[in-house]
């Protein structure tokens, strides 16, 4: 086993929110190395998602979902105009499809204005006409903060951003075992199947699907702090032919808080995709059932009646990393530092979903503070 030199902060996973972390880290001054298992960059859930910008609408009032999405979103677009990543505050339209979903929209503002998110406005049945002609509501919420980015762009960006400060990207870089020692940790690692062991000052876990089996191999870590993993897939299907939309267009969210309803987005380049659906799964497949198409159909045909069959063409699907299972309320993000595990300089990231995307600088904000 070859035993490499001491790198101050290793980053487990380059994903979206662990690029932002090593990019922060690295502006403080950190000498930063990431660790991917994957063959590349933005393998995971960071490249199988809706690519948007969220407002910060639904989230518990005072939840780490709330507060880093709101904070998030305006360092991303500040982000992103300033480093020329391709953007859009396209908006957003909330749809009420029966007078009695109606009510909903009423909750989500006032939810929406206790996170500070305070411009929303209505949409009559007949104004929506004038900007969406082609959808079917009774009413709407317009969210004109909310956008759309380039999420492989922006990592790339993030990524640009750390090694011109010297930090680096190791892929193929599989986590076996973490050791405490005196001053640190020591990882064990498979790099391209070589064993190597890595000596570090901090470690920040920021696996996205897997950040519970790393956590699981800390020496002496409590394992009754490892949240438990559920495995939620969402399906995307692509709309052939001509846009029909001009802003993104949401339903009333699901009444199990599980995810956001199969709503409409448009990515940077013109593609409409509807999704993602809720599904609970047992293990990693990425499989996009057939049988889900009908559903969809369904789904979609309440705010886009007019939608012929053989217009939608399979998409693609992704796992959301839930802590929470069928039925159970809503679970926030886990950000454990040494105030929670009394092991100092690690940081543990659990059910990092959305709005992880939106988040990432903010959550990569709070880790710089709690490893100061």
């Amino acid at each position: 086993m070859s035993n490499l030199d001491f790198i101050e902060t290793c980053v487990v996973g380059a994903g979206v929110v662990g690029l932002a972390i090593a990019r922060q880290l690295s502006t403080d001054g950190h000498q930063v190395m990431v660790l991917e298992s994957g063959a590349k960059f933005g393998e995971g859930v960071s490249s199988r998602n809706s690519e948007v910008i969220h407002a910060g609408i639904y989230y518990a009032e005072d939840s780490l979902k709330a507060r880093l999405c709101v904070r998030g979103k305006s360092l991303l677009y500040e982000y992103c105009a300033s480093r020329g990543i391709a953007h859009r505050a396209i908006g957003k339209l909330i749809v009420a499809t029966s007078v009695a979903e109606e009510p909903e929209l009423e909750q989500i503002e006032r939810k929406a204005k206790a996170n500070g998110v305070c411009d929303l406005r209505y949409l009559s049945g007949r104004h929506l006409k004038a900007v969406e002609p082609n959808v079917y509501a009774t009413m709407a919420l317009m969210s004109p903060s909310t956008g759309i980015v380039d999420s492989h762009g922006l990592m790339t960006a993030f990524l640009a951003d750390l090694e011109a400060q010297g930090g680096g990207l190791a892929c193929h870089a599989h986590v076996k075992q973490i050791r405490r020692m005196p001053n640190g940790f020591t990882i064990l690692t498979l790099i391209e199947g070589e064993p190597y062991a890595l000596n570090c000052k901090h470690i920040v876990n920021a696996a996205g699907l897997g950040a519970q089996k790393v956590a699981a191999g800390i020496e002496g870590f409590e394992k009754s702090l490892i949240p438990a993993l559920y495995l939620c897939r969402g399906n995307y299907f692509l709309l052939q032919g001509e846009n029909p939309f001009h802003h993104l267009i949401y339903p009333v969210p699901d009444s199990t808080g599980a995810g956001l309803g199969i709503h409409a987005t448009i990515d940077i380049g013109g593609q409409v995709k509807f999704g993602p659906d809720v599904e609970y799964i047992d293990t990693e497949n990425y499989d996009l059932p057939e049988k889900k198409l009908l559903s969809h159909y369904q789904a979609i045909r309440r705010y886009l009646p007019q939608l012929r069959d053989g217009r939608l063409i399979p998409g693609y699907s992704g796992i959301r990393p839930k802590l929470q299972g069928p039925g159970d309320e809503p679970a926030d993000f886990i950000i454990q530092s040494q105030d929670t595990h009394q092991i100092s300089g690690l940081i543990n990231l659990f059910g990092i979903e959305s709005p992880g995307l939106t988040s990432c600088l903010a959550i990569a904000e709070t880790v710089s503070g709690a490893l100061k």
